[in-house]
């Protein structure tokens, strides 16, 4: 019927004629019955068996030897048996095109009917008679049409061909694999999810499904389907390993037909698989095929939220490793059209530099250091696009090169005023003084403390210790670093007991004692008379004063004896100044006359400091 009308129609790569039933997952299981009953003709009981005997010396059978070619008189081919006819049955109806029906109900029927007439097939042993009709229907099917599942052309919402092929395929590639290969490629499509929508094909109307041509059908066994997909495909790389030629093809169809980035990755984590077994060499051609799944994967998932995405970029460089050093050069090169900064930094770039891998790929010296040069360029365009996450590791991945690490150092304090925080500075100005740069671990310090703002309250912030640490820092480079930062600490810092904290330690040594490489300075403890101390010694008492103020608004009885607590660490710190005890009295005073109506407290108070 196609061969007739096929000069009528004019090549389109799309169709609306499609069987208006679809005989399997039809309710009455036309095929299923029809092959059942061919099937029971040709089954021998263990009694009537010797009555058979003239025909067993020709016989195909199945495992248990229960099924025999018994020849069907009247029939009009030669050499046709009952067997054969339950075989070619399954197989038209199987292979017949029909488009996918309404409903989970019904869909889901589909699926199961078409997977328990292949169980039933796949307890058949073929012989040569059966592996004729195999290859006398897989032609027909490829060349049937819009009426068969595998025809060149096919409506849109056509039932998919994967699990049907992947049979095809298995009970073919022993004795035809050209025409198993034709089969499976030609079935790896998924029309549904294609983007263009169909237009309408006139030419035969009354073949013509009713169904609006532009929607999206509504497929809830989409996603088993996928799967079956995803299975067809790598039951063909499987088979194709050891032949580059039919690897690349297999390779082309699942990158035109598989839309789904985790079935993309399942096939490239499948190849490397069969590309590694560990009793044989690895088959280079396939762990490229895995490669070229995997980079695919990743474009696919570079601007789209994906929870394995992780481990996908891990999954990579572990692939690329075994492919060789140009295949890790190539993605460190085209980094920015595969992962992201971080990933491109943290994951990557680490990964490649690592000393495993090294070791793994037996490098010398010249393929080691053009590795790390791709790496540290990788690392530098990374840091300039995102500094907020990328500016450590660059800096960790540039320490062997003088010009590099300057170039990164330089992308931080380019940064530092604008895109990064507080917390991400801090980190790296002490990766800095870890290296070895005190000077640059300071700079970097004072640019951390202008972001930084402590309110009275917050006295256990997670940003105390990098106070602390800063200070300490530039207490250590000498009296001029200190006197630089204790204004930024003064205007950042309102916390009176981390002020207090700050003070007590600048008070204990000489600024600059421990200076750098090892160098002792002498000198006098400084004067909290002086300018820097001395702002710093003011800043602290003010912060006790408000915070006091601040505390006694909302004080209930039970954090009394903690907030006297809280007046004594404040009094320490008053007596520090040269005039201080004068200065604490008035304060107390002070306390006591705006807050006289809290009787219990302020008696409290009296008792302590009279």
């Amino acid at each position: 019927m196609f061969r007739t009308q096929k000069k009528e129609l004019p090549h389109k790569s799309i169709t609306s004629i499609t069987n208006l039933e679809g005989w399997v997952g039809h309710p009455l299981d036309p095929v299923g019955t029809l092959f059942s009953s061919l099937m029971e003709a040709c089954h021998i009981d263990d009694e009537n068996f010797s009555g058979f005997s003239d025909f067993t010396e020709n016989m195909g059978h199945c495992k248990s030897l229960e099924y025999q070619h018994l020849p069907a008189h009247k029939f009009l081919e030669e050499g046709e048996s009952y067997l054969t006819l339950a075989v070619e049955v399954a197989l038209i109806g199987l292979g017949q095109q029909r488009i996918m029906p309404d409903g989970l109900y019904t869909q889901e029927k589909v699926c199961r009917n078409e997977e328990q007439l292949i169980s039933k097939l796949q307890e058949i042993e073929l012989d040569d008679t059966l592996v004729k009709i195999f290859r006398k229907q897989a032609v027909f099917l490829l060349e049937a049409g819009p009426y068969s599942g595998l025809g060149e052309i096919i409506h849109r919402e056509s039932v998919p061909m994967h699990t049907f092929a992947k049979y095809l395929f298995t009970s073919l590639l022993p004795h035809d694999a050209e025409l198993a290969y034709k089969i499976a490629l030609r079935a790896m499509r998924l029309l549904v999810l294609e983007s263009t929508a169909p237009t309408g094909d006139l030419t035969r109307p009354h073949h013509i499904a009713s169904v609006v041509p532009n929607r999206y059908p509504r497929w809830f066994t989409l996603s088993h389907i996928e799967s079956q997909q995803c299975e067809l495909a790598s039951t063909m790389l499987t088979a194709a390993k050891g032949d580059v030629r039919r690897l690349e093809t297999v390779l082309e169809s699942i990158q035109k037909n598989i839309h789904s980035s985790s079935h993309i990755f399942k096939l490239a984590q499948d190849a490397f698989k069969i590309a590694t077994l560990m009793d044989s060499l690895p088959d280079i051609t396939l762990l490229k095929v895995s490669l070229e799944l995997g980079l695919q994967v990743m474009r696919m998932t570079l601007s789209t939220l994906n929870w394995r995405r992780r481990e996908m970029v891990r999954w990579l460089v572990t692939c690329a490793t075994e492919v060789g050093v140009y295949a890790l050069d190539s993605i460190m090169q085209s980094w920015f059209t595969l992962f992201t900064p971080t990933e491109a930094t943290s994951i990557v770039a680490t990964t490649v530099m690592s000393n495993s891998t090294i070791v793994r790929l037996h490098l010398d010296c010249h393929q080691q250091e053009k590795l790390a040069s791709s790496a540290r360029t990788l690392a530098l365009q990374c840091a300039m696009k995102d500094p907020q996450n990328c500016a450590l590791s660059a800096l960790t991945l540039c320490e062997k090169d003088h010009i590099a690490f300057e170039t990164a150092y330089q992308i931080v304090l380019d940064a530092a005023t604008t895109g990064m925080s507080y917390t991400q500075l801090f980190t790296i100005a002490r990766y800095m003084e870890h290296r070895g740069y005190p000077m640059r671990a300071y700079k970097l310090a004072t640019l951390a403390m202008t972001h930084l703002n402590l309110s009275y309250n917050q006295d256990t912030h997670p940003a105390i210790n990098d106070v602390l640490w800063a200070c300490a820092l530039s207490h250590s480079l000498g009296k001029n670093e200190l006197a630089a930062i204790i204004p930024l600490v003064v205007k950042s810092v309102k916390c009176a007991t981390v002020l207090s904290d700050i003070l007590r330690r600048c008070t204990l040594t000489t600024p600059g004692m421990v200076g750098l490489h090892g160098r002792r300075n002498s000198g006098k403890l400084m004067s909290l008379d002086k300018a820097p101390l001395r702002q710093l010694l003011d800043a602290t008492i003010g912060a006790y004063i408000n915070t006091t103020h601040s505390r006694l608004t909302h004080i209930s009885p039970r954090h009394y004896s903690e907030f006297i607590e809280f007046l004594s660490k404040a009094r320490e710190t008053f007596l520090m100044a040269h005039d201080g005890h004068i200065q604490f009295t008035q304060f107390i005073d002070n306390l006591k006359q705006i807050y006289k109506g809290k009787k219990k407290l302020m008696m409290l108070v009296r008792e302590r400091f009279g």
